[in-house]
């Protein structure tokens, strides 16, 4: 893929399923209160990370191109 990523987590949204840091350990922790956040602000792009995105259940991870904002996830309309 070769682009960076920028990662975002609604904590006001997220619902703490953890099914983020099962498909990208790497890429998401769960904090104490169970709530996730990108391991880092950035990253490189992956579909393990996509993945997480995409399996979030209430969608609330935002991927968004690092140097051009445009958007991975959810995608525009």
């Amino acid at each position: 893929m070769g682009d960076r990523w920028q990662v975002v987590v609604d904590r006001n949204v997220c619902i703490g399923s953890g099914m983020c840091a099962a498909a990208a350990p790497d890429g998401f922790r769960l904090d104490s209160a169970r709530q996730s956040h990108p391991a880092a602000p950035e990253t490189d792009a992956a579909e393990s990370v996509l993945a997480a995105a995409e399996g979030c259940p209430v969608e609330a991870i935002t991927l968004t191109v690092a140097d051009s904002g445009e958007a991975v996830f959810p995608p525009e309309e």
